[in-house]
């Protein structure tokens, strides 16, 4: 396996059809440093977690932006429980036009990203303390990345989610599907959604991940 590096958000960009600009990286790298640095002496990932923070969690979160396609990214986006800004701030990162709101319960948590959004200099990033349930606006692109159960962030992307909206939910990072998709994509169908399940090619990043695409259509 390559070791980590921003080689891999290199990679998964490339994969995504997006440019990697000089100035785009370089705010990755001063994000993946600032994980590095302070989110995990903080404990906002695991203590080990710094010898795989590009394939893990910066290109993993760079790779939910698959659910738009298109090339067009949203005008806004919610993080739902984004912890240290995964997937929300390499997404903001890479789409500064976008408007992304950074929610998640906890104080501490939510202290410590608007520390991480002063340092990169996100103009475009907003950070809100808050409960998912209790949002009642509409949202044109919605993200998960383990921050609730699968099922409810399903029903909750029916809710949050404007029309046209999409939503991407991080599933799995194991070689196979969870055994619960065919039902979570039943769930969505039901809702008025249209799901689609996508593989990262294991080649991308340091293994392959599972997403699971919601789309309200017009």
């Amino acid at each position: 396996m390559a070791p980590d590096s921003p080689a891999i958000a290199e990679r998964t960009l490339d994969w995504l059809g997006i440019t990697a600009l000089p100035e785009t990286m370089d705010r990755l790298e001063r994000y993946a440093a600032w994980l590095v640095e302070e989110a995990i002496p903080a404990g906002g990932l695991g203590p080990r977690e710094g010898g795989r923070v590009w394939g893990r969690h910066v290109a993993d979160s760079l790779s939910f932006a698959v659910g738009w396609r298109e090339g067009v990214p949203p005008p806004d986006l919610l993080d739902v429980g984004t912890g240290v800004g995964l997937p929300g701030i390499p997404l903001a990162i890479v789409w500064p036009e976008t408007h992304v709101v950074l929610l998640d319960r906890g104080g501490r948590r939510t202290r410590l990203l608007e520390r991480a959004v002063r340092v990169l200099g996100l103009e475009n990033v907003v950070v809100s303390q808050g409960d998912a349930f209790a949002v009642a606006d509409e949202w044109t692109a919605v993200t998960f990345r383990g921050s609730v159960r699968a099922p409810e962030a399903v029903g909750l992307s029916a809710r949050l989610l404007d029309v046209p909206g999409t939503a991407v939910l991080g599933l799995s990072r194991r070689i196979e599907p969870p055994d619960r998709t065919r039902d979570l994509m039943g769930v969505a169908a039901a809702l008025s959604m249209e799901p689609e399940l996508v593989r990262v090619p294991s080649e991308i990043l340091d293994g392959p991940a599972w997403l699971l695409i919601m789309r309200f259509s017009a």
